[in-house]
């Protein structure tokens, strides 16, 4: 790893620092202790990409989690692994250096571990305050996998936190005092100018949510949240189109690629 920063701090690339650190297992089985320990390994790399090169571009990165310490399986997603993500946004503002987190989850499908594990980690990530999230979309098995399903799931409640983070409208228009006076009371808003005009963006348009009722979902066959992640991501293969590209731009870039090849280094399975 200190070849890897001496490689990349040198040509000013920028590095992300980021200690794997599992309560219990490669560091104090205390969050507090783990979460000392991740600080230190990081703020190691961090002062070292400055020995290479000073003012080179560094992140902190903290992934701090704990073990099942019945079979020392990795477990992401926790509360733990909530308390070591703020905490490790605190330090990186405290230093003022971006920060790197992650969207976890330990789950081996697409079910509700895989959903309130990854809603933890989101919900402890945005708190944090994470300026660069890996693993954002796709992650399963502990990061063993990637799942398509999860996938789509995930960008739904990426959006879902966006959404979230936008700032609330509190114009005049957005208070809608006209539109109270003209229902009165007694009325309802469906029909109303100031629905009408919004009803097509108002709210989040969830991609896998099913709100029919109970009677209407069986007479569907009742089908899961994992059914409705399938039959998207199946649908979205099938209307990808390559973006267009300059014939002679894509034989540069296969030259370039090749010529590297040649040149040696780590080997790739491309």
């Amino acid at each position: 790893m200190l070849q890897g920063i001496i490689e990349m701090s040198s040509r000013n690339q920028v590095v992300v620092v980021t200690p794997f650190t599992l309560a219990g297992a490669m560091a104090p089985v205390t969050i507090a202790g783990a979460v000392v320990q991740q600080n230190a390994e990081a703020l190691a790399g961090i002062a070292f990409t400055q020995m290479v090169r000073k003012g080179a571009p560094v992140m902190y990165g903290g992934f701090t989690s704990n073990v099942d310490m019945k079979t020392g399986a990795p477990a992401f997603g926790t509360p733990e692994y909530m308390k070591a993500v703020i905490a490790g946004g605190q330090l990186a503002r405290r230093y003022n250096i971006p920060y790197r987190t992650s969207n976890t989850n330990a789950s081996n499908t697409l079910d509700a571990q895989a959903a309130y594990e990854s809603g933890f980690s989101l919900w402890a990530l945005t708190q944090g305050g994470g300026n660069f999230i890996m693993h954002s979309a796709g992650w399963s098995e502990g990061g063993l996998t990637a799942s398509f399903e999860k996938f789509i799931l995930d960008v739904d409640m990426l959006q879902m936190v966006a959404e979230f983070l936008t700032p609330l409208d509190v114009s005049e228009d957005a208070l809608g005092l006209d539109a109270v006076r003209d229902v009165g009371p007694g009325g309802h808003y469906f029909g109303t100018a100031h629905t009408l005009a919004r009803y097509e963006t108002a709210f989040y348009s969830p991609i896998l949510s099913d709100w029919r009722n109970f009677e209407t979902w069986t007479e569907a066959g009742r089908p899961t949240t994992y059914d409705h992640a399938n039959r998207v991501f199946k649908e979205k293969l099938n209307e990808y189109e390559k973006p267009p590209l300059d014939r002679a731009i894509e034989e540069e870039l296969d030259d370039f690629v090749a010529r590297r090849k040649r040149e040696g280094g780590v080997a790739t399975d491309f």
